[in-house]
């Protein structure tokens, strides 16, 4: 039998103190969300229903606000959580042949993670890069003006 997630004391703690700042539970989900990825190491299904409960939300809401923004860390994500941009700027400016190259090298597809857990895939909306396009992000470092040349020199420098 699966164990129910639940937030530790400190956690609590801190989920109340957050609470002071915000109107109403709604306007703390973010920081809810951030609070779950930091007990668990990312937000998963189960995380979607723990933030739910605390704010009383539905886990499917939790989840859609989720699933939206880029910067949680989900279940799947590899080491070196790869995020290439996908909007009109950057993919005029070829980053969906950086996503395809990326496939290849890395044998995964968009949303996977390789089988030795180094490295996972994914396009993302925006990442405010249109005037040096196509952008990229790894963690929390962002490259500009790829070329498949400058992706397979930054692929180099993570082993």
């Amino acid at each position: 039998m699966n164990q129910v997630k639940q937030l530790s004391k400190e956690r609590l703690e801190e989920f109340e103190e957050i609470l002071t700042h915000f109107p109403n539970k709604k306007a703390a989900l973010l920081p809810t969300l951030r609070l779950v990825e930091e007990e668990f190491g990312y937000v998963d299904t189960e995380g979607c229903r723990v933030a739910a409960k605390l704010l009383d939300l539905s886990p499917a809401y939790v989840y859609g606000v989720l699933t939206f923004y880029t910067h949680y860390k989900r279940e799947w994500h590899g080491k070196y959580r790869i995020m290439v941009c996908g909007t009109l700027m950057c993919a005029i400016s070829k980053s969906l042949e950086i996503v395809a190259h990326l496939k290849n090298k890395l044998g995964i597809e968009v949303g996977e993670r390789t089988a030795d857990g180094k490295f996972s895939l994914e396009k993302v909306e925006c990442l405010a890069s249109c005037g040096t396009a196509p952008a990229m992000q790894i963690n929390d470092d962002y490259y500009e003006n790829l070329t498949i040349q400058k992706v397979d020199e930054i692929l180099e420098s993570l082993k």
